[in-house]
């Protein structure tokens, strides 16, 4: 079976998750891509931060996932950002088959 993903990100403001979530969608790295705000509190470079930002959440395939994050890399604004993954272990058919077909070289499982 072919293994979908659900790759994220986080941005600090809106227009910079909808350049991530344009570009990925636009070059077929991402079938789609979900916009939430949400609140991080996180620790960098020795200090505790609480900071409103936007999660970009992406549906894509596993073996776009090196070109997803590469992508991510040049265009993000953060130094180190998070690019993470978790595979998709269920899902319905027919939407599996829409993302397939949105996606660079990816066949339907």
């Amino acid at each position: 079976m072919s293994t979908y993903i659900q790759a994220q990100t986080t941005v600090a403001n809106e227009t910079d998750a909808l350049v991530i979530a344009g570009q990925v969608v636009k070059k077929k790295l991402a079938g789609c891509v979900q916009i939430s705000k949400c609140m991080s509190v996180y620790s960098w470079q020795g200090e505790i931060h609480q900071e409103e930002e936007y999660l970009c959440t992406m549906k894509s395939h596993s073996s776009l996932f090196n070109r997803l994050k590469e992508t991510l890399k040049q265009i993000h604004p953060y130094d180190e950002p998070e690019i993470i993954a978790t595979p998709i272990i269920l899902g319905s058919a027919t939407y599996l088959d829409w993302l397939a077909g949105e996606l660079q070289n990816v066949d339907a499982a």
